[in-house]
């Protein structure tokens, strides 16, 4: 199976504002590179079509594929909770430390660690995996992504920041 893993576009965010989970606005450029995008994805056809319910990848892919794309909450990028929409260096938080220490293990405040983004993206890939189709697309987010090529290529979570975040409107084409 050909699984087309494909980031969302550029989001209209401020450098160092934290959005994981927030449902943020497309970047002015959204127009060309949903063309870029488009043109990547020139002539594919797919059995199946995922998206994250966050709109910045919604509508990407719905802009895409009308009407075709199934929402899926296991998509979503990682919850930052009490953190989401603030600027970083900005957070006042005590735990935002400890937790940058173990990132991996230790939730944000209110929100998700990685070990549970990646257990709840692990139970959808290993249900997509079981399935009988040829080629599926994904349209999801950087953590997302990253998370999935770490359990496809058996790497700890506490390792798999070494793998590069896919650049916004890139697709990531894996083969399982």
């Amino acid at each position: 199976m050909e699984i087309y893993l494909i980031r969302h576009t550029s989001v209209a965010v401020e450098q160092g504002v934290c959005y994981g989970q927030k449902d943020v606005d497309l970047a002015a450029t959204y127009p060309e590179e949903l063309e870029a995008v488009k043109k990547n994805l020139d002539g594919v056809e797919f059995d199946k079509i995922y998206t994250s319910p966050l709109s910045r990848a919604k509508k990407l892919a719905n802009d895409i594929y009308p009407d075709q794309a199934e929402e899926e909450k296991r998509l979503m990028e990682l919850h930052f909770g009490d953190w989401e929409g603030k600027v970083w260096d900005e957070i006042k938080d005590p735990f935002l430390e400890k937790w940058m220490e173990d990132f991996v293990n230790l939730k944000c405040s209110n929100g998700e660690s990685f070990v549970m983004l990646r257990d709840r993206v692990l139970e959808f890939w290993n249900e997509l995996k079981a399935q009988d189709h040829n080629k599926v697309a994904v349209f999801t987010h950087g953590g997302v992504i990253r998370t999935i090529q770490a359990i496809e290529k058996n790497i700890k979570l506490e390792d798999s920041f070494n793998i590069a975040t896919p650049a916004f409107g890139e697709v990531v084409v894996l083969n399982v």
